[in-house]
């Protein structure tokens, strides 16, 4: 079970892009850094670190197909995993779908998700309409196509006698998801929405407060830190200030 014996705490990245989080280069490094990071975090729990690789990620030019987003590719999928497998931790693999419809996009990784120690995250704030461009837009999805992700999991988990699945999605304001509550459990999916705002402590926790207040039963509340965007606004938060945080964040991220 991941929860409530483990406590994830995860860093983000793309390969060759450090704005988008730490896990850009040097990944055996980063992983040795998160390992003691996540150990910060156990308040009475197991710490298992998360390694969440954006594996589709939104574009502002159209690309070949009209839609907005790239695919990076199995080597580079494979690379990240080896790291995560040699420092016992878990590999998210992120989609960024842009004008792509998400379930096709995770249906793709398929071969990954089939992994025991692979799980799913999905931005959809990079999920836009068929006229609209990542970036100039918040992008949006709504509780039923969370759930159809979650359901989609579900069923590979059972299919292929896997333990829990972990499936993130990220929210950093009430306009990116709508009817949330369509959102339901489903046997060996762990379900986290990871509150996503960026700014001062202030305004994280105002973000926080809204985005999991009438929080689903079904969903577990996850907190991300961003290393330059908050940093502009003071401090970063400490993890004895994350873990203060109501209800617990039973994942903290960095990028």
């Amino acid at each position: 079970m991941i929860f409530p014996k483990h406590q994830l705490v995860g860093y983000v990245g793309l390969p060759g892009s450090p704005a988008l989080g730490p896990l850009d280069k040097d990944l055996d490094a980063r992983a040795a850094k998160l390992d003691k990071l996540s150990r910060a975090y156990a308040a009475g729990r197991t710490p298992l670190p998360v390694m969440e690789l954006i594996a589709v990620v939104a574009k502002g030019s159209r690309g070949k197909d009209g839609l907005y987003r790239g695919r990076i590719d199995d080597a580079k999928i494979e690379e990240y995993l080896t790291v995560a497998r040699k420092h016992k931790m878990l590999l998210l693999l992120d989609i960024q779908p842009g004008r792509a419809k998400v379930l096709p996009e995770v249906k793709r990784l398929e071969r990954w998700l089939k992994e025991p120690d692979i799980g799913l995250a999905f931005d959809p704030e990079w999920a836009v309409g068929p006229t609209q461009v990542p970036g100039r837009v918040f992008g949006h999805t709504t509780g039923a196509e969370l759930d159809a992700i979650a359901a989609y999991l579900s069923g590979l988990v059972q299919s292929n006698g896997l333990p829990e699945k972990v499936f993130v999605f990220h929210q950093l304001s009430t306009r990116i998801v709508s009817d949330e509550k369509a959102l339901k459990a489903h046997p060996g999916v762990v379900t986290i929405k990871s509150v996503d705002g960026i700014g001062a402590r202030s305004d994280k926790l105002k973000t926080w407060a809204k985005l999991t207040t009438g929080l689903p039963p079904a969903v577990h509340a996850g907190f991300k830190l961003f290393y330059t965007e908050d940093a502009r606004h003071g401090p970063l938060m400490t993890p004895a200030q994350v873990m203060a945080l109501k209800p617990r964040p039973e994942l903290v991220i960095y990028e």
